[in-house]
């Protein structure tokens, strides 16, 4: 294959990539520009880490598919507002895996890329998160990433079930959860470019 067609059929495949995505993000009203927030996000800490450019830029295309196994969650679950009871909080748990169910056997390494994402971003440094309660680096790194730039988007965000919190609370929140929610390393990362961090916030609000 040429270096053209190399280059045309991945630009297909991050095409197909972003609207396949984009299934969860429509489902769910009121997370208007979500993906582009965690794509950006992942992008600045994966720089911030001794990663190659085309290691940047998969982890940050494949993470806009973290959620979407979403698809598979029935809507009154999904959009509910309040809390949801320990049924209904089950049922949610089960989109890590519906994800990579559907992801998996790509000869994409994109595709690849988001399915491991989307396995393991509900996953916790001290092996408090699911589906599998992976501990540490246990967990692969670009699911490391995607959890803590999915959490701090989920901070700042109002959803249907919670009101945000400010950037500064947010920011405090990340810094005091390393070493238990997230990898030591990645919240150092995260604190020495939090100022690019809340560009792109503003820029895709």
């Amino acid at each position: 294959m040429s270096k053209y067609a190399t280059e045309v059929l991945n630009r297909e495949v991050l095409d197909v990539v972003r609207r396949m995505s984009a299934l969860a993000e429509y489902r769910e009203p009121g997370i208007k520009n979500h993906l582009e927030r965690i794509r950006g996000y992942c992008m600045v800490v994966a720089r911030g880490l001794d990663l190659s450019v085309q290691e940047v830029e998969v982890i940050a295309n494949a993470s806009q598919l973290h959620d979407i196994g979403e698809i598979g969650i029935p809507d009154a679950i999904l959009t509910k507002a309040g809390k949801l009871s320990p049924y209904e909080w089950e049922v949610v748990k089960r989109h890590p895996v519906i994800g990579a169910e559907i992801l998996r056997g790509s000869p994409s390494t994109l595709l690849q890329a988001g399915e491991i994402i989307a396995l393991s971003h509900h996953e916790r440094w001290d092996g408090s998160g699911y589906p599998y309660r992976l501990k540490g680096e246990d967990i692969p790194l670009s699911g490391r990433i995607c959890a803590m730039a999915d959490i701090f988007d989920a901070l700042t965000t109002k959803r249907p079930y919670k009101d945000e919190v400010s950037v500064e609370e947010a920011y405090d929140l990340i810094l005091e959860s390393s070493g238990v929610l997230f990898d030591p390393q990645l919240v150092t990362v995260f604190k020495d470019n939090f100022d690019e961090l809340l560009v792109i916030r503003q820029n895709n609000i």
